[in-house]
């Protein structure tokens, strides 16, 4: 009895996995968007800096897009306070009443300055943790999916590293008043003279244990949809909202897989301006378990992750995806028509 499954979202193509012949499967590329031979054709250096470009991009406009959501998390996170949907409108609507409305992105150009480069780099290092360790996502028999959950982590390490000290400078301007920080570089002179250059990096290590399973999760989550819906539908063409719910879909797993470290980063972030003692990931975990419990307390406001995070994750991977398809569109018709 031959069972043939119906092809996915909706595809008007009539072919699925098992009527797609294995040559033309095998053949056909679906990483990122452009054609195999297009892609073939730029330089490691040209494929880099278009990453770059297109990272910066995804990441300034998610970030942009759910900054608001963003404040009213770290609000919570910090504090021994219940979380409820109404109270994070509250929140909300008392910064407006109090501060204006633009009060809700406050700290977002400290979030720029951090996730444009976080974003550059992450996506950036995500391509070339594929060539080194050789993640090969275009052939059909070939699917390394350890290597593809390692290939994100790394990439979120990277990135991570680099651009810790304008995550914590981030934490700090979000929760405390406009008159301690005026700007991004009165945080770090501050934090420098107060509490030791050391102190940047308070937190860095929940940070880095956060990231594994969260990029990790989130990139192995989006390459292996798309994979799939490749080999159902024999093209590699996605429409955009089809990157987007891939992308959600990676974000809500990884997210949710990461979040009480995320939480733990966030305490021993703003540590000094809450008068809470934090000394280490272990002790923060315990503690805020003992005093505030699990659901109230290494989960609290994870249901509005669940809604801000896939939108910007989803928005991220497609904006990215896009917007690299279409840098090296322009970089091979400059240098055809040179």
């Amino acid at each position: 009895m031959h069972i043939k499954p119906s092809p996915v979202f909706g595809s008007h193509n009539s072919q699925t996995f098992l009527d797609v012949d294995l040559k033309q499967s095998e053949e056909t590329p679906f990483l990122h968007g452009l054609p195999h031979e297009q892609d073939s054709k730029l330089s490691n250096r040209d494929k880099v800096i278009t990453s770059l470009a297109a990272g910066a991009l995804a990441g300034a406009l998610a970030k942009t897009t759910i900054a608001p959501l963003d404040r009213t998390k770290i609000n919570f996170q910090i504090h021994n306070q219940q979380f409820s949907f109404g109270k994070a409108v509250r929140f909300l609507a008392d910064s407006y009443k109090h501060h204006g409305i633009l009060s809700w992105w406050r700290g977002n150009s400290a979030t720029m300055a951090r996730v444009v480069p976080f974003a550059a780099f992450q996506y950036a290092a995500h391509e070339q943790w594929k060539i080194v360790l050789k993640v090969d996502t275009n052939e059909r028999r070939r699917h390394h999916h350890g290597k593809t959950f390692l290939s994100g982590a790394l990439a979120g390490c990277t990135a991570s590293a680099l651009t810790y000290p304008l995550d914590l400078a981030r934490a700090r301007m979000a929760v405390s008043p406009a008159e301690r920080y005026r700007n991004l570089a009165q945080v770090f002179v501050k934090i420098w003279k107060e509490e030791g250059p050391l102190k940047l990096y308070r937190g860095f290590t929940p940070t880095m244990l956060g990231v594994i399973p969260y990029a990790g999760a989130s990139f192995f989550t989006y390459e292996t949809l798309k994979r799939l819906r490749a080999e159902r539908t024999g093209s590699s063409e996605l429409h955009p909202m089809e990157r987007m719910v891939f992308g959600a879909l990676g974000g809500l797993f990884g997210q949710s897989s990461s979040y009480p470290l995320d939480i733990v980063r966030r305490r021993m972030q703003t540590a000094p301006l809450t008068g809470n003692i934090y000394k280490s990931v272990w002790g923060t975990l315990v503690m805020v378990y003992r005093t505030e419990g699990l659901i109230g307390g290494l989960y609290k406001g994870l249901s509005m992750n669940w809604i801000k995070g896939p939108i910007a994750v989803g928005t991220s991977f497609m904006t990215f995806d896009i917007a690299q398809q279409t840098f090296r569109k322009c970089l091979l018709l400059v240098s055809q028509s040179s």
